[in-house]
């Protein structure tokens, strides 16, 4: 049985974190700061961490991803559409913060997904979904068995990521949403990358975008 966390990490930001775990296994998706914070987690959990996931790769997604990744030497997925955002903090935005930019000089550790896959971790059949529009790469994560999806800053309760940032398209977002994850099923429980959860069902009804 897959269990779910929410984590709220980073004060400015109020970053969602997922743990996502099946026994003893997990998954970390969106370290996007205060990186002990999770790893004390997983510590007083007794979980083991197989693998990282990231929606995108704007900075209060990835702000604590080197420290985790290095900690575990767990593999990172991300889509290869958000590559530069990872080496040049002037595309993750994080040289605004005020805070020690963040950049890798080494992808070593990345499986970069180009289209939709599957990816079987912790006995899930895992749909990794490109739904770009907030970003050119952004990914959410649809975990069948469990009837929920991870959306990142695409889907939101009552909204939608912005699209004002380099790399955003209103129209894009918005047919990603409508044919990667509105054909969801209507019972699809949606964590998104900022605030309360969802399902596809209310938002298809609710959300003033469509």
């Amino acid at each position: 049985m897959l269990k779910i966390y929410p984590m709220t990490v980073g004060a400015a930001f109020q970053t969602n974190c997922y743990i996502l775990s099946a026994g003893d296994g997990a998954i970390i998706v969106d370290p996007g700061d205060e990186g002990s914070k999770i790893i004390t987690y997983l510590a007083t959990q007794r979980l083991k961490p197989v693998a990282i996931f990231i929606t995108h790769g704007h900075f209060d997604h990835i702000g604590a991803l080197k420290e985790v990744q290095e900690k575990y030497g767990i593999p990172v997925y991300a889509h290869q559409d958000e590559a530069k955002l990872f080496t040049d903090s002037k595309f993750n935005f994080s040289w605004k913060t005020g805070r020690m930019p963040v950049e890798f000089n080494d992808l070593s550790a990345f499986n970069f997904v180009c289209k939709d896959e599957v990816i079987e971790l912790l006995d899930q059949n895992i749909n990794v979904l490109h739904v770009p529009g907030h970003s050119p790469g952004s990914l959410a994560f649809y975990f069948k068995d469990a009837d929920v999806v991870i959306t990142g800053d695409a889907l939101f309760k009552g909204s939608i990521g912005r699209t004002d940032l380099p790399g955003g398209n209103h129209e894009q977002l918005l047919k990603s949403i409508e044919t990667k994850l509105f054909t969801l099923p209507d019972s699809t429980v949606v964590y998104p990358g900022h605030g309360p959860a969802t399902t596809i069902g209310n938002e298809k009804r609710m959300n003033p975008f469509f």
